[in-house]
């Protein structure tokens, strides 16, 4: 029987992950939030990979990494400290085991923005020169890569995840969210933009159903739909109350985005559950609740 661990149980996706199936096991510096009740194995850091000997495993789900694009562009190398290097340490120590599977995150801002086809599909041209972020993002698909003869791989380009959390997140909708529980005032910067929201809970659905697939190489996550953040920035006022304010500021990337999911769906079978209101509505009263 394959049995699976996952690092990142405390961050974003992890613990949504975890909550979905209590036989994975947590990896990491820090133990997944309170509710959630999976087995934790303290590991202080992926120089004590050591500490793995004794634990039976062959598949591995790794969301070790760093999605705060603003950061990273302003720390020279924190794009490699945080996704780069983490991906060649696991990998390194994990090709000297017998590994069935190994699905790691990139992200689809790597698609070429100036030549893309909406839906967009994995065969589409890729950009990894936009920015430290995407570079790093690139970098980590090159490793994972290079171990994949003896460590089978998974690269899922997720698309714009959402879902509640206790951390801050740079992203659209966590930051929409805690703005309007927290200030007064609430602002973004332009309505127009649309793009290919998941929430967190249909991602992990779709994460543990390509854990039991024979599948190597890239894969799309997201809907397969646009909404717009004018529409997300509707339903959040109606639930706060508060009234919010798009400032029509012009952004970076494509005006309209949504991802061909079309290998994952043939792949398992896997479709999202929840509507847009609805997963903002969890997703609110969730944090709301924090």
């Amino acid at each position: 029987m394959s049995k699976t661990i996952l690092f990142g149980g405390s961050g974003f996706l992890g613990p949504v992950i975890l909550n979905k199936n209590p036989d994975i096991i947590s990896i990491g510096r820090t133990k997944p939030p309170p509710e959630i009740k999976n087995k934790h194995i303290v590991l202080k850091n992926l120089n004590d990979l050591k500490t793995l000997d004794r634990i039976d495993f062959d598949k591995v789900i790794f969301l070790i990494g760093s999605s705060n694009h603003h950061l990273i562009s302003k720390n020279v190398t924190m794009g490699l400290d945080f996704n780069v290097y983490p991906t060649k340490q696991i990998l390194n120590y994990l090709s000297k085991r017998k590994i069935k599977k190994f699905i790691s995150f990139s992200s689809i801002l790597l698609y070429d923005a100036k030549k893309i086809k909406i839906p967009v599909d994995e065969k589409q041209k890729i950009n990894p020169f936009v920015n430290d972020y995407v570079f790093s993002k690139y970098l980590s698909e090159e490793v994972v890569k290079f171990f994949n003869d003896k460590v089978p791989s998974i690269i899922i380009r997720l698309s714009n995840v959402y879902g509640y959390t206790r951390l801050s997140r740079p992203d659209f909708v966590p930051a929409l969210i805690q703005k309007s529980l927290s200030s007064k005032e609430v602002k973004i910067w332009s309505d127009k933009p649309k793009r290919d929201f998941i929430f967190s809970e249909d991602a992990a659905d779709a994460v543990i159903k390509l854990l039991d697939t024979d599948y190597k190489g890239v894969i799309n996550l997201g809907t397969g739909s646009m909404s717009s953040c004018g529409e997300i920035s509707s339903i959040i006022e109606k639930l706060s109350g508060k009234k919010v304010i798009s400032e029509n500021k012009e952004v970076s990337g494509p005006m309209e985005f949504n991802s061909d999911i079309s290998l994952l769906k043939e792949l398992t079978g896997w479709e999202p559950k929840h509507s847009l209101e609805e997963a903002l509505t969890k997703t609110f009263n969730i944090m709301k609740s924090y």
